[in-house]
C-alpha cells in the first residue's frame, strides 16, 4: 500500500527554556537560534518536511517566541492554491488547562484541539534542535508497510553517547521489544543491538531514539487523551508504556544526525560545516535548506587569508586570517584581526557611516569585530560590538562562568547578543 503524504501533519517541538543552550536562548527560543551563518534551527525540520513533500506543519513553542514567529511569518509562504502552512502554536491558557506545556507529550496534547481541525491519518513528531537531512517519505512508507501504530526513528550510537539517549531493542522484524531512557554505563552491555556490519565496525552497537516519531491519529488521541492523560513526555512515559500494548516499530537511519542540545554540540556542529566534505551537506541541491530570503549584497573580502571558512552574504571582511570559522550575515571584521575555531552569528542590520562616526565620537565600537583582534574558540552572538585589540582566547584553561557580557561553557566563550566589548578587552 502506497503511503499518502497528504495524510500527514508534522508537529515540530520547540523545546523548553533551552537552558543548556544559554546564553543563546536568553532572548530567543531554541528553534530560533541561528545556525550555519544564515539559517535558524527550525529551518532544518521544516526543510526536511518540504523536501519530503509534507507541507502542513505546526511549530509548538512557549519561550521567547517573538523572533521565531517573525522568522516563520517572513519565510514560509505557500501558494494560495496549496493547502500548505507552517503555523506557530504557542502555549496558551484555556479554561480547562491554565498551565504551560509540561513536556513533549503535554505540548502535543494541549495542541490537539487545533491540530484535529485538519484532515490527516498520521502525525509526524519532530524536534526543533537537531541537524540532519532525512526523507520522511521512506519512514512513513515503512510505517504503513508494517501496519505500525507508532514508528520511532533510531540511529546507532557508541558507548560514549548511549547514556544520553533513550536506548531500545528490537526483534528480527524491527518491532521494539524494550526501551530504557538514558541507561547508566554499568548496564549498557545489556542493551547492545545488531546495528549492521558497518555500524558495528564504528563501535555503534546501540539503537538510540532520535526523538522523531510517527503516530497513527487514533493512537495518538487514545494515548494522550484517554490512557495517559497525565503523561508529560514521549520518551520517558508514552513510548515505554506503549511497547507491550501497541505495534511500535524502529526505523533505522544511518545518515548524519546530531542533537544540538548544549553549547558544545552546537559549536561542534557549526564548525564541522567548514570541513572539506562535511557530513551535513548544505550543497545538496536535491535537499536544500530553506530560510528567509534576504536581499543582501555578496560578501566583500580584502587582504584576508581564509582556511576552511564559510562566509554568508552581506559581509565586509578585512581581517588578516580566518580559519575553521563560520561567518554569519552582515558581519564586519576589521584590519589585522585573526579568528580561529569560531562562529560569528553576524548582524541584523548595517550601521550607516553617520552612525559609525557618532558611535566613534562617543568612544563606542562599531557593530562587528574591530581591528587587531584575536578570537579563538568563541561564539559571537548577533549584533555585538567588539572594539580594537580585543583578545578572546577560549579553551580548557578557562573555568565555566557567567559574566554580564559573556559566558564560558566547556572552554567555549559565548559573547552575549548585543554585548559591547571595549578596546583592549581580554578574556
Amino acid at each position: 500500500m502506497e503511503a499518502d503524504l497528504n495524510s500527514v501533519i508534522a508537529v515540530i517541538l520547540g523545546g523548553g527554556a533551552g537552558s543548556r543552550l544559554y546564553p543563546l536562548t536568553a532572548a530567543r527560543s531554541k528553534p530560533a537560534v541561528p545556525i550555519a551563518g544564515k539559517y535558524r534551527l527550525v529551518d532544518i525540520p521544516i526543510s526536511n518536511c518540504i523536501n519530503s513533500n509534507i507541507h502542513r506543519m505546526y511549530v509548538l513553542t512557549q519561550f521567547n517566541s517573538a523572533s521565531l514567529n517573525k522568522h516563520i511569518k517572513n519565510t514560509y509562504h505557500f501558494s494560495a492554491f496549496s493547502s500548505g502552512f507552517v503555523d506557530i502554536l504557542a502555549a496558551e491558557q484555556t479554561p480547562d488547562n491554565p498551565g504551560w506545556y509540561q513536556g513533549t507529550a503535554d505540548a502535543v496534547r494541549q495542541s490537539l484541539r487545533h491540530i484535529r481541525n485538519n484532515d490527516f491519518e498520521y502525525i509526524l513528531v519532530l524536534s526543533g534542535d537537531q541537524l540532519y537531512q532525512m526523507d520522511f517519505c521512506s519512514m512513513l512508507q515503512d510505517h504503513v508497510n508494517k501496519g505500525a501504530d507508532i514508528s520511532i526513528a533510531t540511529i546507532p550510537v557508541g558507548d560514549r553517547d548511549a547514556p544520553e539517549f533513550g536506548i531500545l531493542k528490537t526483534d528480527d522484524q524491527n518491532y521494539i521489544t524494550s526501551f530504557i531512557e538514558k541507561p547508566k554505563k554499568d548496564i549498557l552491555h545489556e542493551w547492545t543491538s545488531d546495528t549492521g556490519a558497518q555500524m558495528k565496525q564504528q563501535g555503534r552497537n546501540y539503537l538510540a531514539s532520535m526523538g522523531i516519531y510517527i503516530f497513527n491519529r487514533k493512537v495518538m488521541n487514545d494515548l494522550l487523551m484517554e490512557h495517559h492523560p497525565d503523561a508529560t513526555d514521549f520518551g520517558k512515559e508514552i513510548i515505554p508504556s506503549s511497547i507491550n500494548t501497541r505495534k511500535v516499530v524502529s526505523y533505522q537511519y544511518d545518515g548524519y544526525w546530531t542533537d544540538i542540545g548544549n553549547i558544545y554540540s552546537f559549536f561542534e556542529a557549526n564548525l564541522a560545516l567548514t570541513a572539506d566534505v562535511p557530513l551535513f551537506n548544505l550543497f545538496d541541491s536535491a535537499k536544500p535548506v530553506f530560510t528567509r530570503p534576504r536581499m543582501l549584497p555578496p560578501a566583500k573580502i580584502s587582504g584576508t587569508t581564509l582556511e576552511k571558512t564559510m562566509i554568508a552574504e552581506g559581509c565586509i571582511i578585512l581581517a588578516s586570517r580566518i580559519e575553521n570559522t563560520v561567518i554569519g550575515i552582515r558581519s564586519r571584521v576589521g584590519h589585522g584581526t585573526t579568528i580561529v575555531n569560531s562562529y560569528l552569528m553576524g548582524c541584523d542590520f548595517y550601521e550607516t557611516l553617520e552612525q559609525i562616526k557618532e558611535h566613534t565620537d562617543k568612544g563606542m565600537p562599531g557593530i562587528g569585530i574591530g581591528e587587531r583582534c584575536y578570537i579563538r574558540n568563541a561564539i559571537i552572538d548577533k549584533n555585538c560590538r567588539i572594539g580594537n585589540d580585543v583578545r578572546i582566547n577560549g579553551g580548557s584553561h578557562l573555568e565555566n562562568l557567567d559574566h554580564d557580557l559573556y559566558t564560558v561553557k566547556e572552554g567555549i566563550v559565548v559573547v552575549k547578543k548585543g554585548a559591547v566589548l571595549p578596546d583592549g578587552f581580554t578574556i
